[in-house]
């Protein structure tokens, strides 16, 4: 789980910026809460992220997956470390960028943390906190590298230190060199699933398997969710005949084996494919939808017939499936979820995951949206709630609806919100005046 991730002179966020899950004190969906009980506290199993247009909820986004792939990732040797400084300065356009995520891992939770320039990595940490103690595990400044006790005696680890180059992070690199000793660290941030705009739940290609119940689930859903989709169905396509660059192609011949497979969207007809190898020779299906016509006879669509609606709920059930179906913790963040989608169906999707969390689940969900109907306390606490705001000289910043003494339990927050009370909205500069009329001009 997310405890808290902070952010420093990343993009629009020149100051230290900290956005926290841990549960405040109040009283609205506790039931659903989920409790560290050696800790004594509650973890949030969402949070929402309102605010106007470049306020800064999408540099949020891209803070997170900047952190996840340079972990997971890392560097090439002698490329430059893709941060994004605050531009808006020339002092902070030089300084560092500084990034730490509080996590929980197997019920124990870490601070990880680095600060970094395009050039280099110029500190690291790693700290365990426990209920009643905290421990560095090793800390990291300039050329030099300090271990907990534990691992003081441990040549090899002083070794991948050294082999560490400066533009790449020593809990990467030792990773890289199969030590076990920080891997649970590396798989959260491995196992991190961040949706975009225009991406889509990584594991999709197990919603091509119509023997799996998921997708029958999948395709309930859709029929529910007045997509006019009857079910989904898949249909083999020769691999020679997909509508795919040659390069490409031969790319997929060398990575897809036995063992692995690959899912594809074409951006410019919306078509997903599944390849796979069997028998030893490449295959392909195509994902396809099926409605009903009034006579009670299916009539097969492509996906490029369906609506952008339609696709983005296509793309976003297979998480919401995941994240309520499943027991094993998950990290689910989701930028502008309502994109393409009605407000009454973004809602129906956050209901069905909500009503599946309970004090003992493991499972997160952060989105950012604009649909201000989301704002409603019957569906979200209020220290579920955040907006992003951007100040006159640029700088953003994240606020918890909570932070707001007279919001009370019963408060419309949505009129609040709207009417200015609470930071976050566009701050409109265009006034409204009366068009003249042509023949006023021409003297008519």
């Amino acid at each position: 789980m997310l405890i808290r991730f902070t952010l420093e002179n990343w993009m629009s966020f020149r100051d230290r910026v900290t956005f926290s899950m841990i549960a405040s004190r109040e009283r609205q969906h506790r039931e659903r809460v989920p409790a560290l009980k050696s800790y004594r506290t509650s973890v949030l199993p969402m949070a929402a992220i309102c605010g106007g247009n470049a306020s800064g909820k999408t540099n949020f986004f891209k803070a997170i997956n900047f952190v996840r792939d340079f972990v997971v990732r890392g560097t090439q040797p002698d490329a430059m470390i893709s941060v994004e400084p605050y531009r808006l300065s020339k002092k902070h356009a030089a300084a560092p960028t500084f990034f730490a995520a509080e996590i929980l891992v197997e019920e124990v939770i870490y601070e990880y943390s680095f600060s970094v320039t395009r050039k280099k990595v110029l500190e690291e940490k790693l700290t365990e906190i426990r209920p009643a103690s905290e421990k560095v595990l090793f800390s990291r400044t300039a050329d030099k590298i300090e271990f907990d006790a534990k691992f003081e005696k441990d040549e090899f680890l002083r070794f991948v230190f050294r082999g560490t180059r400066d533009n790449q992070l020593f809990l990467t690199n030792s990773v890289f060199q199969k030590v076990d000793s920080f891997q649970h660290i590396f798989n959260w941030f491995k196992n991190l699933n961040l949706i975009a705009p225009d991406a889509r739940f990584q594991p999709f290609e197990n919603f091509f398997n119509e023997k799996s119940p998921l997708f029958d689930k999948m395709s309930e859903m859709l029929s529910h969710l007045d997509t006019g989709i009857t079910h989904l169905g898949s249909e083999k396509i020769s691999f020679d005949l997909l509508p795919l660059p040659a390069q490409l192609k031969e790319t997929l011949k060398e990575q897809v084996s036995e063992e692995n497979t690959v899912s594809l969207i074409d951006n410019a007809t919306s078509e997903r494919y599944l390849i796979f190898r069997k028998d030893g020779e490449l295959a392909a299906k195509k994902l396809v939808a099926y409605h009903t016509t009034a006579e009670g006879d299916e009539v097969r669509f492509n996906l490029k017939q369906e609506s952008d609606g339609s696709l983005r709920m296509i793309d976003l059930l297979p998480a919401f499936l995941d994240m309520s179906s499943t027991k094993e913790p998950r990290v689910f963040i989701i930028d502008e979820i309502d994109r393409s989608l009605h407000t009454l169906l973004t809602r129906q999707l956050l209901e069905t995951y909500l009503a599946a969390c309970s004090p003992s689940s493991r499972t997160q969900l952060l989105i950012t949206t604009h649909d201000v109907l989301l704002m409603d306390q019957d569906l979200l606490r209020r220290d579920e709630m955040w907006v992003a705001e951007r100040d006159p000289s640029g700088n953003s910043s994240l606020v918890p609806f909570s932070d707001f003494q007279d919001i009370r339990y019963d408060k419309d927050i949505r009129k609040s919100y709207l009417q200015g009370r609470l930071g976050g909205i566009p701050k409109l500069l265009i006034e409204n005046t009366p068009c003249q009329d042509p023949r006023e001009s021409m003297g008519g």
